[in-house]
């Protein structure tokens, strides 16, 4: 029997207009305690971006969208969150902020493998 773990995973947001409310998902992070494990896919549909806002940042996006998978990965491209553990990064990263990118609900799962539970859920939720 493989020994399945859990994670928590919060899906990423882009709401353009924040006082239209509207948002679509462009994003998931996936966090296992059990494997020290966080990790983020992004997904920026630039038609959907400008759909809700014709006059939106598109680059001030995507580079929002890299600095969540940027700090998942740790290190220099963390910036505060650089000497931060898997946890402390990932509740950074899901605490609740008032920005076009933002992160969802948290849920959680079990899996025996946390990285594909961020390809699978891309593709699920995101793509």
């Amino acid at each position: 029997m493989i020994k399945r773990d859990v994670f928590e995973y919060a899906l990423v947001r882009v709401v353009p207009r924040m006082e239209r409310g509207e948002c679509f998902n462009a994003g998931v992070i996936v966090y296992s305690r059990a494997h020290a494990y966080v990790a983020a896919r992004t997904h920026l549909d630039e038609a959907k971006l400008l759909a809700l806002d014709p006059e939106a940042d598109v680059a001030g996006v995507r580079a929002a969208l890299r600095g969540v998978e940027g700090v998942c990965v740790g290190g220099e491209g963390a910036g505060q969150a650089a000497g931060d553990d898997a946890g402390r990064r990932f509740r950074w990263l899901i605490a609740p902020r008032s920005t076009v990118v933002q992160p969802g609900p948290v849920h959680t799962g079990l899996t025996a493998d946390p990285a594909a539970e961020v390809d699978r859920l891309l593709g699920l939720l995101v793509l």
